[in-house]
């Protein structure tokens, strides 16, 4: 009976009320967009990332900013981060960090990059098998997996 009476209630409320209910009842979170890029030799792009805690490689990417979908999110910081374009960017995976949640695509470079943010000290393309030794094993896993997921792992 509550519910029933509940819902009826919530069903008229205005929705930035239902809004503001919601938010203050759900804990919050991060959103961030991630990519695996890969050029025409079938090397990957990594970035030494200040921000990124141990080795500072892995892949580009960034937090979405609100209302941003992740494709152009991804587009904007790639853009942002080293001035490249993508093309034949596909979802690859979703997955959380406590309240973080990160969305990695697939895509391929348009262009040759170069560091354009003080967040980046260098960045490079690298081999599969010849990515830098102190980087994060789940950063090399990710890239593995996707590569495999593109058919690019031969």
């Amino acid at each position: 009976m509550l519910i029933r009476i509940t819902g009826k209630f919530w069903k008229v409320m205005p929705r930035t009320f239902r809004t503001w209910i919601t938010r203050r009842f759900h804990p919050t979170f991060t959103v961030s967009a991630a990519g695996v890029i890969l050029n025409d030799r079938r090397e990957v792009l990594l970035l030494n990332h200040v921000l990124r805690p141990v080795s500072g490689w892995g892949v580009p990417g960034g937090f979405l900013e609100l209302g941003e979908q992740p494709e152009a999110g991804l587009r904007r910081e790639i853009r942002e981060e080293t001035g490249i374009d993508l093309t034949d960017i596909r979802l690859f995976r979703c997955r959380t960090f406590g309240r973080h949640i990160e969305i990695v695509m697939t895509a391929t470079a348009v262009g040759e990059p170069r560091v354009m943010s003080r967040e980046i000290t260098e960045l490079a393309w690298f081999a599969l098998d010849d990515m830098p030794a102190e980087m994060s094993l789940d950063q090399k896993q990710l890239i593995q997996s996707a590569f495999a997921s593109t058919g690019q792992d031969s």
